[in-house]
């Protein structure tokens, strides 16, 4: 569908920020600030999981290694 433009390290990063994000979402935080970090850690789980990210295509960024 996309051309991947995340690489391996920062896909472990997103995911790693991605559960970190929830787990204080879901356990630590309280009403709507609990609501509001479980929606966000969505974001970088989603990326990281699909390898893509739409932010870096206006900026042509990319991380994957080249062959």
């Amino acid at each position: 569908m996309f051309k991947q433009n995340l690489g391996a390290v920062d896909r472990v990063i997103r995911i790693g920020l991605g559960i970190v994000l929830a787990s204080i979402g879901m356990l630590v935080l309280k009403g709507t600030a609990s609501a509001v970090v479980s929606i966000v850690a969505v974001i970088p789980l989603v990326t990281g999981l699909i390898g893509f990210c739409p932010l870096y295509v206006p900026f042509k960024l990319s991380t994957v290694r080249s062959k």
